[in-house]
């Protein structure tokens, strides 16, 4: 038993794992335009409940706390499991747990977002290095482009570079980052279609 008392210390980790894919499953993007008087971005748009569909609504407030809440959920466990000084393993597993309790929250039907704001609150938490070069990415990438999926998808693919460069003695974390890259381009594979066919959504483009 732990110092609480009623918590074997065997089952820790499942109780961190399961209480992070719990709190991933909370889709910000809903609840915020919910309050904010909006229509469900799951209705409308890409039909995705992220920062960048809530975004098309208008109402900027409203994408902003939402790209908060999403990236807060992703950081906050790992942070807390880094804290508490759980095993690498574990903390890794909080991580992968938070971002496909958003990809797949039990709440919604196991239908969520892409997962890129909580990827990078995951790696923020892990590394901040590692989660402002994912930023920085995103943001060369949209500058050049307009386009936020193809921004996404970039720095999915290259996170798993990044992290062996910057965590390379810390083998669960890579394989973490790289399991969160490889679903980050699978949820976009609509978006890679759309871009191949030059039918893709850019913010200031002509459709």
């Amino acid at each position: 038993m732990n110092e609480l008392g009623f918590v074997p210390v065997t089952l820790i980790p499942a109780v961190w794992i399961v209480a992070a894919y719990l709190l991933g499953s909370v889709a910000f993007g809903i609840i915020v335009s919910k309050l904010f008087g909006l229509p469900d971005p799951r209705t409308v748009g890409s039909g995705n409940p992220g920062a960048t569909n809530v975004l098309r609504s208008g109402k900027k407030l409203a994408a902003a706390l939402t790209l908060l809440g999403d990236v807060l959920k992703g950081w906050l466990p790992v942070w807390l499991a880094l804290q508490s000084d759980m095993l690498m393993w574990v903390v890794a597993s909080v991580g992968l747990a938070v971002f496909f309790g958003h990809l797949y929250p039990i709440f919604y039907k196991f239908k969520g977002g892409k997962g890129v704001a909580t990827a990078l609150g995951v790696m923020l938490a892990i590394s901040p290095l590692l989660g402002l070069a994912a930023v920085v990415t995103w943001i060369v990438v949209f500058a050049i482009s307009r386009y936020s999926s193809l921004g996404a998808i970039v720095a999915a693919a290259l996170a798993p570079v990044y992290a062996w460069f910057l965590l390379s003695a810390y083998n669960d974390y890579v394989i973490a980052v790289t399991i969160m890259a490889v679903m980050l381009i699978w949820r976009h594979r609509s978006n890679i279609q759309k871009l191949l066919a030059g039918t893709e959504s850019g913010f200031g483009k002509k459709k």
